[in-house]
């Protein structure tokens, strides 16, 4: 069975492009479809969509990317413009879609694959809800794509992604892990200015480690005994 995956486009623009999505995920096998804020998909959206036109009326229709991911263990951003400051991790480390497959072969759990604004991409705060970048190797000479081609390549490369045996951990203890490690560095007095970054390292760090249930409880129970330590 394929991976249970999403794909999340976040204020697409044109109807155009939301019924060719729809038609290039019917065509690899993909049907959980969610619009943050979307353009109305009427006319335009139906002839793109052919004979997908179903996969768009029973997309979910959310106000927020917050509420599109909140079930999700694993949240990729897709960009076409990769790192530009080493020091600032909002877009490394990119990753092609096959090594997205790759990594997240063998797993089982919730995936979402988030797709930016056909003429703004995505800002600072939505980039920091990812947990890995996804990127396609492009021509240097113009290197984004149409949101619909490259939500073809994307879907074509994750489409012999499938279910295996390893449970990726569950959304809500992701979370709680990530508060947890907030509270520690607090706990610990850690610079003010450096910990927007830091948080964001750690969530690159665990993206790209796919980690599973059992992985989570423990790294939360090294927390608890560091905490009890620092506070007795």
């Amino acid at each position: 069975m394929l991976m249970d995956l999403k794909v999340v486009l976040v204020e697409p623009l044109y109807q155009g492009n939301v019924g060719s999505v729809a038609r290039a995920m019917k065509n690899f096998g993909f049907s959980d479809l969610v619009l943050v804020n979307p353009c109305k998909p009427e006319v335009e959206a139906r002839a793109m969509s052919s004979h997908a036109w179903d996969l768009l009326q029973n997309a979910t229709v959310v106000s927020s990317l917050e509420g599109a991911i909140e079930d999700s263990s694993i949240v990729i951003g897709t960009t076409g413009i990769t790192g530009l400051k080493f020091d600032e991790h909002l877009r490394i480390p990119p990753f092609s879609p096959r090594e997205v497959r790759e990594r997240l072969s063998g797993m089982d759990g919730n995936v979402a694959v988030l797709f930016g604004r056909e003429d703004q991409g995505f800002s600072r705060e939505e980039l920091s809800l990812c947990d890995m970048i996804m990127t396609i190797p492009t021509s240097e000479v113009y290197p984004v794509m149409n949101l619909s081609h490259a939500v073809a390549v994307v879907l074509y490369e994750l489409s012999e992604l499938t279910t295996g045996d390893l449970p990726l951990a569950d959304a809500f203890d992701v979370r709680l892990l990530h508060e947890h490690i907030a509270e520690l560095l607090d706990d610990i007095d850690y610079p003010e200015h450096k910990k927007e970054k830091t948080r964001l390292m750690i969530k690159r760090i665990f993206g790209r480690a796919c980690l599973l249930e059992r992985e989570v409880q423990t790294l939360r129970g090294i927390l608890r005994k560091i905490q009890q330590h620092i506070r007795e």
